[in-house]
């Protein structure tokens, strides 16, 4: 929560930044094999990185000296005890995810009027695709109002060794660098439209161009957590084993090979990278006519639910609910006495965190889904963001809500 009486950068922060640092290296080299490039001046800088893995903010941490406070999703200060630590111990910005939080910019004017060094993900979600996502064009009227260096950290390999949507992690090429400095003179002269757009060309990092081998057997694993669309058949399900995944309609299998590429017995099958089948997918979706998907669900899936207080707790609600999702509401244990529908229309925000959770803002109620390993959360954000275009008149919009 934000503090009103003491400072927000501490000296226990750089105090736990020297004690911690060698756990941390340590725990980052023996999870990833990540060749991290050290920024030694210790100068205050508004830090840009590309989100690729799960431990993006240490690697961050590894290269820099000083403390580093993050814009962190609001969803992990309702963790209880955890949150109270993690705050006492590194003070994170909280932000609300996918939307324009003013409350997170006036945090980040003061921590920078304190001295602090502030980092965060322009795109505000680690990518599913190996493509960079999309980017909130406000970035650029942020960083001109901070008036700090700007540091672009550019994560390359990092989804050939851990893909979001994996478990396991692969040994390949990583790198971690700064790529470009901005300075405060330059920040001036660009307009928020010409800063945002030379941060998204910096940061621009597309797997498909990094070479490499990726080795590991469970390389397809879970795959099932991005993809929903068939190129064969449309909406579907799929199930993954090993290096292989299988559309569950039409039993199209297409392997995941050491070097990211795909291949496939069918000829006809069009794809040649994990990228390109998400950007299909996307297609797909800008071009389903929501509105008539309203009788029958698209999907039905299973999954635990939660109520979230923010800043306080995760309440369970039921351990094991039945999910709907139509093509202009999610619909929770649908027919029963305990039916929750959730219309789009009435939905703030609606995104992924981690792997398989998915929140729901409805009103001041937030809303928290998660499903088993093979859960697809991905689904109910973009067809709410195909939903809600559709309902704004906006047919061409292309953005899904990632």
């Amino acid at each position: 929560m934000e503090k009103q009486d003491l400072r927000w950068c501490l000296p226990r922060h750089r105090l736990f930044r020297r004690l911690l640092g060698f756990p941390v290296w340590a725990m980052t080299h023996l999870r990833y094999p990540v060749r991290i490039e050290k920024e030694r001046s210790g100068e205050q800088a508004l830090i840009l990185f590309n989100h690729q893995t799960a431990l993006d903010q240490f690697l961050v941490s590894l290269a820099f000296r000083q403390p580093v406070y993050y814009l962190a999703s609001e969803d992990l200060f309702s963790i209880g005890p955890l949150a109270r630590a993690m705050e006492y111990v590194v003070a994170p910005i909280p932000i609300k995810k996918q939307a324009t939080d003013i409350r997170a910019v006036k945090t980040c004017l003061r921590v920078a009027k304190e001295g602090g060094t502030i980092a965060l993900a322009p795109e505000g979600n680690r990518t599913y695709s190996g493509r960079i996502c999309h980017m909130n064009p406000a970035i650029g009227s942020l960083a001109k109002k901070l008036g700090l260096p700007v540091l672009l950290f550019r994560i390359e390999g990092g989804y050939g060794v851990h893909p979001r949507w994996s478990d396991s992690v692969r040994r390949g090429p990583m790198r971690a660098y700064v790529s470009e400095r901005i300075e405060p003179e330059e920040l001036k002269q660009l307009s928020p439209a010409q800063l945002c757009e030379r941060i998204r060309r910096g940061l621009d990092v597309d797997e498909t161009r990094i070479p490499g081998r990726y080795r590991g057997g469970k390389r397809a694993e879970y795959l099932e957590r991005m993809l929903y669309v068939c190129p064969k058949c449309g909406l579907s399900r799929f199930e993954s084993r090993g290096d292989t995944v299988r559309c569950l309609r039409c039993g199209l299998e297409v392997r995941y090979r050491e070097d990211k590429t795909l291949a496939c017995s069918d000829p006809a099958f069009p794809f040649r990278y994990a990228a390109d089948w998400y950007a299909a997918q996307e297609d797909f979706v800008n071009g389903l006519d929501t509105r008539e998907h309203t009788r029958e669900p698209l999907f039905r899936d299973e999954a635990a639910l939660y109520r979230v207080e923010l800043y306080r707790r995760k309440e369970t609600l039921r351990k094991r609910a039945a999910l709907a999702l139509y093509g202009d509401r999610t619909v929770i244990d649908e027919g029963t006495e305990r039916e929750l529908s959730l219309p789009f229309s009435e939905l703030s925000v609606v995104t992924v965190l981690g792997k398989n959770k998915l929140n729901l803002y409805h009103g001041e109620t937030l809303y928290q889904l998660k499903g088993d390993k093979r859960f697809n959360a991905l689904k109910y954000v973009q067809i709410c963001a195909r939903s809600k275009n559709i309902d704004r008149g906006d047919l061409d919009a292309k953005f899904l809500g990632l």
